[in-house]
């Protein structure tokens, strides 16, 4: 940790560490971009993808990166920062590794809501992605209060929420069982959880709620950071904590749903991105700047890895992140128990 003082007087700590991986995070993920945009079925090298970018392609290239693969990565990258990002608010509020949105429910209530859309009303894709935002924030109302008893503590959280998931998990299921074959299909292949196919309709939108909750989500920060040791500690340093959680959650159901509307339920990146950025920053406190490019890197890593391993849009990158989640929540689970937390 590095103190830094202004001209003006004022001053701030800067933990060199953390900027360190959030820098390396950002080359790391920017990187990868490049190199993603130009594999596929028309392999495009890396220099001739950076000119293109920069306005000096053929016409040919430029229609391939501008119009079909851009959009399709720039989705990809804010979806996985949205995803870090919310899963690290939720690790933090509930004190919790295991307190992320693949654990508490929330990606099965935004697929509830897909489903819902597609098998009851078989509705277009703006349709099912609307579905699947209302259907997440729904979700994450009901867990807060289920969940809320003098405040929102830990292990209730979690427990609540997994309720919650199992009951809106068998609602899914209820709801493919009563879909015709061409429903079930389509449903199936959104809750995979997939990049193809994705343009600007899904970059706009996704890119604007960013811009908002991202600068909120980080200006609560150093109350998030007090909240971890208690609310009692909390009030006695003076941190409005029912508001704080109240946006915090709210911004976090949020852009857990909204990259699940624009991408599916991609599985394990909020769970595995904060813990991943918390063991490289070795830093306390929530790390939300880390893990919000933790998550834009490994989701756009595992996009690329599933077009390296199985060609261009033969694995849905959902299914990936599942492989590499469910080994990772496995690892998790042996180190808490171990440490004698669950």
């Amino acid at each position: 940790m590095k103190a830094i003082r202004t001209r003006g007087g004022l001053s701030f700590r800067l933990d060199v560490r953390t900027a360190v991986v959030v820098a390396v995070l950002i080359v790391a993920a920017l990187a990868a971009s490049v190199v993603l945009i130009g594999t596929g079925d028309f392999y495009i090298p890396t220099a001739d993808v950076i000119r293109t970018l920069l306005g000096n392609g053929d016409a040919g290239q430029e229609f391939i990166i501008n119009d079909l693969r851009l959009p399709r990565v720039l989705v990809g990258l804010l979806v996985g920062a949205a995803l870090g990002l919310g899963g690290a608010i939720f690790q933090s509020i509930s004190r919790n590794p295991l307190g992320s949105p693949d654990i508490l429910g929330l990606g099965q209530g935004s697929t509830a809501g897909a489903l819902i859309m597609i098998v009851l009303f078989q509705g277009t894709a703006v349709q099912v992605a609307g579905g699947a935002l209302v259907g997440g924030l729904v979700t994450g109302f009901a867990i807060y209060v289920l969940a809320w008893k003098r405040g929102v503590h830990g292990f209730r959280f979690v427990l609540v929420g997994i309720g919650v998931s199992a009951f809106v998990t068998a609602i899914n299921g209820y709801l493919l069982t009563k879909a015709d074959l061409v429903d079930a299909a389509r449903a199936v292949v959104w809750m995979t959880g997939s990049l193809n196919g994705r343009d600007w309709d899904q970059v706009w939108p996704l890119l604007v709620l960013c811009a908002i909750l991202v600068p909120l989500v980080m200006t609560y920060a150093r109350p998030l950071r007090m909240l971890e040791m208690g609310d009692d500690v909390g009030y006695a340093l003076g941190v409005p904590v029912e508001r704080t959680r109240i946006v915090l959650m709210g911004s976090a159901v949020l852009l857990t749903a909204a990259a699940t509307a624009a991408a599916g339920p991609v599985a394990f990146v909020a769970l595995t991105a904060p813990q991943l950025a918390k063991r490289l920053t070795r830093s306390p406190g929530p790390n939300l700047m880390p893990a919000m490019f933790m998550g834009a890197t490994l989701l756009i890593v595992a996009d690329w890895a599933s077009q390296r391993a199985f060609g261009a849009d033969q694995l849905p990158v959902g299914v990936v992140t599942g492989v590499l989640g469910g080994i990772y929540l496995l690892w998790l689970l042996v180190i808490e128990r171990k440490a004698g937390r669950i």
